[in-house]
């Protein structure tokens, strides 16, 4: 997201799952790129509802380019929904526990979508655009976002959601040279370049005469932009970015890989309507504003949260041997069940498994020292701070 993209779980050789949300009696629909994809080499599999590139030369290979030089993803199955009216922030804020009263115009921020009882419908990002707020939300959940947002927009405060616009994500410490090459020019203020962009903000720019909106953000933990544009003018940008030697295009089994290193959660594995903000460590996007006035859906439970302690958190576990842990894995302690794992996987930057897991509070320190059970096989395992890999993101007064 982007830092909110939503991506199926891998293994070393690639198995497809169907990812929550996706409905089995709709059609696979295709990308506006699906034909790019397939052209240049993209092996597809069904997810979210859509034809998608898994991977083009290998998910170990494309995994290393993208931390070493700039890789390509298309994210168009994501929902784009722009927001507007004279009260679209209250009423981001009555959905939502974040702060956006006073979201600053080109900035970005970090949400959840909360059902009643404070379980996690969906991760967010919301952009405040001057006129209005752009929201993008994962394919796999957006239809049911859209009718659950609407049903509770007050009067004068409208959802649209843009079916004619295509998402591209380049990331990667090349990203900023290489997007730079295609000249764009600040579409409102002059002072708003590419260049002035940091981590957490947006602009509108013109590639000649193709209007872009373009955000610092990802979900890979490298630096990197998201891009959004016009369905019918997306594979010119693509063949335009790609054109750049550090550029290359990368499937949704890197994409995994790459968000799994960078500790970063996945929508329907590691965050469900059972989890509330607080045992999955994101309690950094409830402000202490919203804190203190406990008025989003939910707050009585959440607040409560903050306040003992949940029972179990989201860890990160570093794996002894080869062996990856997948979803569903028991974490023990003493021969005693005290957590699941959510997600896990290789880790190629790191040369070993790793995942991420609930386990009781008591035993979610780094350094304790845990099993799991994979596949008849006892496998010792440790927990360790989140993210496995240091986030590389483009911050204030490094651009």
């Amino acid at each position: 997201m982007l830092l909110c993209a939503e991506l199926i779980l891998v293994s070393d050789t690639y198995n497809p799952a169907a990812p929550a949300g996706a409905d089995p009696s709709h059609p696979v629909l295709a990308l506006p790129l699906d034909g790019w994809h397939r052209a240049h080499g993209g092996r597809m599999v069904e997810f979210a509802g859509y034809h998608m590139p898994v991977q083009y030369e290998g998910i170990m290979a494309e995994h290393a380019w993208t931390r070493s030089q700039a890789g390509l993803f298309d994210v168009s199955h994501m929902g784009q929904l722009v927001l507007r009216g004279a009260n679209a922030a209250q009423a981001l804020e009555s959905l939502l526990p974040g702060a956006f009263l006073g979201l600053k115009p080109g900035k970005l921020r970090y949400s959840l979508l909360l059902a009643d009882d404070g379980g996690i419908l969906d991760d967010l990002i919301v952009t405040n655009r001057g006129e209005d707020f752009y929201i993008v939300v994962n394919g796999a959940t957006k239809h049911g976002d859209i009718a659950h947002i609407a049903a509770r927009l007050p009067e004068g405060v409208t959802l649209e959601h843009l079916t004619g616009h295509a998402l591209l994500a380049l990331q990667g410490p090349e990203a900023a040279r290489a997007l730079a090459t295609l000249d764009l020019v600040p579409a409102h203020d002059p002072a708003r370049t590419l260049e002035s962009l940091v981590f957490m903000e947006a602009a509108p720019f013109l590639w000649g005469e193709v209007e872009l909106g373009v955000s610092r953000s990802g979900y890979t933990g490298e630096d990197g932009f998201e891009i959004s544009v016009r369905a019918d003018h997306v594979e010119a940008l693509a063949d335009a970015l790609l054109a750049h030697e550090a550029v290359r295009p990368i499937g949704l089994g890197a994409r995994d890989s790459l968000r799994l290193e960078a500790g970063l959660p996945l929508y329907g594995h590691d965050l469900s309507v059972e989890t509330d903000p607080v045992e999955a460590d994101l309690a950094f996007a409830i402000p202490a504003r919203r804190r203190a006035a406990a008025d989003f859906p939910g707050a009585a439970r959440i607040v409560a949260a903050l306040e003992q302690g949940p029972a179990r958190r989201r860890v990160g576990l570093l794996l002894e041997g080869r062996m990856a842990a997948r979803e569903g894995a028991q974490v023990l302690a003493d021969n005693r069940v005290v957590g699941t794992v959510t997600s896990g996987g290789f880790a190629p930057t790191l040369g070993r498994p790793i995942a991420m897991a609930f386990v009781e509070t008591a035993l979610a320190a780094p350094g304790t020292e845990l099993s799991l059970s994979v596949r008849g096989k006892t496998i010792p395992a440790t927990i360790t701070s989140l993210p496995f890999i240091p986030h590389r993101y483009v911050r204030k007064g490094i651009a």
